[in-house]
């Protein structure tokens, strides 16, 4: 049988993703065996209690953690984590959200992790009817301004594992799950990009909360590990406000097969791919005129190595965020980890890219070098491009 060209099929741009699990580009390549999983079950019924059930022993066994469940996204899994630290497994409290009356509803989060992902993580929070609580400043917060939050409506603590987040200054997570212990308060990670399926739980966190469809390589979808009674009420929610980001069978079943993949890889082999992708991409780029090429580690501490780019606009005729413009604009489409180019810097995230995918970014970076223009931008700052992009929709 002929294999269909997806992108021809449906009028799309073929895009090079040097940008990483990224949910904007359809977040990670998903496995031949991933995809049969969810073939099989998909003309199938299924008791998805039993399903759940099922995919919650695995969970259990993939994190150390007593109970666990698939849920929408990682963001999903957030929201019914915060639901169930506000509702336990009481069913009444449960079908009130998002009326808050009578429970505990102050979720604590240090302002230096309250980011976006592409939606704010204190909405999300909010939408179960809870209050966030941001303590600190944005690049500083000491455990006294922890202690000093913590009332008797406190429902848990929020803690950000990301790239996103601050790095330094704050609370670390050894010390705010220590402080969540001292007063009997629950700690919700949000670990959604993060490799490490048992540390966080380790530290003394009773909730954590993974994506299944980004390093896991899974369909989309979240996981939830942690203690069994509020793992059972993050369930439990299926009756109340997860109802709204309810998982298919398909989706529980492909995170599944992700997840024994996952635990069966062979990490080192992965990891010298990649390291060679990283020196092809070093090797070729550091003769160019205008910028500069180091390698940089995962900020998190995942096993990943990047290519950070610095752009010196005078020397290279065109600035790091205007680089990335013409690569994005091409055809196909190149998208590099760009975050931080309105500050003069890109990265190349090798991770999802294929054999060969690697030289046709280097050689397409050496064009836009070689011969320099200037996109008409409206702005740099990244809120604003993602709102002019959104107004402009589907135009």
């Amino acid at each position: 049988m002929m294999k269909v060209d997806i992108y021809q099929k449906l009028g799309l741009k073929r895009v090079i993703n040097a940008a990483g699990t990224m949910t904007y580009l359809g977040s990670s390549r998903v496995s031949p065996r991933v995809i049969e999983a969810m073939n099989l079950i998909l003309p199938e019924f299924v008791d998805m209690r039993e399903l759940q059930q099922k995919a919650g022993s695995l969970i259990a066994r993939a994190t150390g953690a007593e109970a666990g469940c698939i849920t929408a996204s990682a963001a999903a899994g957030i929201a019914v984590a915060t639901a169930a630290c506000m509702t336990g497994s009481d069913l009444w409290y449960i079908e009130q959200l998002p009326d808050t009356a009578s429970m505990r509803s102050e979720i604590i989060i240090q302002k230096g992790h309250s980011v976006s992902f592409g939606a704010g993580l204190a909405q999300t929070i909010r939408i179960t009817g809870a209050s966030c609580v941001e303590i600190g400043s944005a690049t500083q917060c000491g455990c006294y301004q922890l202690r000093g939050a913590i009332n008797d409506n406190t429902a848990a603590l929020v803690y950000v594992a990301s790239h996103h987040a601050v790095q330094s200054g704050l609370i670390s997570l050894q010390d705010f799950c220590a402080i969540g212990a001292e007063y009997g308060i629950p700690v919700i990670i949000d670990a959604a990009s993060e490799y490490d399926l048992k540390g966080f739980l380790a530290c003394g966190a009773q909730l954590a909360v993974y994506s299944g469809h980004k390093f896991l390589g899974g369909p989309t979808s979240g996981i939830i590990a942690g203690c069994l009674p509020l793992v059972r009420a993050c369930y439990m929610q299926e009756k109340g406000i997860g109802r709204t980001m309810k998982v298919g069978k398909e989706s529980i079943a492909g995170v599944m097969e992700a997840l024994e993949q996952w635990l069966q890889r062979d990490a080192g082999a992965i990891r010298t791919v990649e390291e060679q992708r990283i020196d092809y991409a070093f090797d070729f780029l550091k003769q160019f005129k205008g910028i500069h090429v180091e390698r940089t580690a995962d900020p998190t501490g995942n096993p990943v190595t990047r290519l950070k780019i610095h752009v010196h606009p005078t020397e290279a005729g065109l600035s790091a965020f205007e680089l990335c413009q013409l690569l994005a604009a091409g055809n196909p489409t190149i998208r590099v980890r760009a975050h931080e180019a309105d500050t003069g810097s890109f990265q190349l995230d090798p991770c999802q890219l294929l054999d060969g995918e690697m030289e046709l970014v280097c050689e397409q970076i050496q064009r836009n070098l070689e011969a320099p223009v200037h996109p008409q931008l409206e702005s740099t700052n990244p809120a604003d491009l993602s709102y002019q992009s959104l107004i402009r929709w589907p135009d």
